[in-house]
């Protein structure tokens, strides 16, 4: 017969492996799967990119562990990043791009996401091209800001990689949004997980489209 002192032990082991099995593929999470090895990841798989690869893991592992957005975001940003990564022709875009990301984590990281919506462009079922995310931020009761990035080429200058988004609104004129970084007006029209963004002026047309929201 047991003793309650080991019942009290064999329930505790069986909780470990429990949450061992929830907490194995967030623990292991790698920012950059090298393994199996790929050609188009090779460069930034060498031993020369070690630190910087190391640097990303425990961002992203920490992002994943604490960050109020909806883990998914982190994950789809990552796979739209190291498609990014792939693009680079240089060892300076490499770097470049490597503390981008570190940039985009420490957001995750240090902000709080409860009140923020994200949104990615989706074409046929996939990403759009080029990369854009909106994002929606509650600032207060009365004051709305929206935030996006249209992605070019990584191998530009620093300055002339993404193409900006801003505007603020209020929760009553949440439709009619203009870009003040650009003075191009849109209509946002919300549909559950849906945001439709449509335009009639040229050369506005890029931030147009259909958006998945992450919940």
């Amino acid at each position: 017969m047991l003793l309650k002192t080991d019942k009290k032990i064999i329930k505790n082991f069986r909780l470990a492996i429990i949450l061992g099995c929830f907490c194995t593929p967030v623990a292991f999470a790698e920012a950059i799967q090298c393994m199996p090895p790929s050609t188009s990841l090779k460069k930034v798989c060498s031993e020369e990119f070690n630190t910087q690869r190391e640097k990303l893991d425990n961002l992203y592992l920490t992002a994943s562990l604490v960050t109020d957005a909806p883990l998914r975001i982190i994950q789809d940003t990552q796979q739209i990043w190291q498609s990014r990564l792939q693009q680079c022709k240089s060892i300076d875009c490499y770097k470049q791009q490597f503390e981008l990301r570190a940039d985009d984590l420490n957001i995750f990281v240090s902000l709080n996401q409860s009140l923020t919506q994200h949104y990615l462009k989706f074409e046929h079922g996939t990403f759009a091209q080029p990369f854009t995310q909106l994002k929606v931020h509650q600032l207060t009761k009365d004051r709305i800001k929206i935030e996006g990035l249209s992605y070019r080429n990584p191998n530009n200058r620093l300055e002339t990689q993404t193409i900006p988004f801003l505007a603020y609104t209020t929760p009553d004129q949440k439709t009619d949004i203009l870009d003040n970084e650009h003075d191009c007006k849109y209509q946002f029209n919300y549909s559950k997980a849906i945001l439709s963004v449509q335009t009639k002026q040229k050369g506005c047309e890029r931030f147009a489209g259909i958006y998945r929201l992450y919940d």
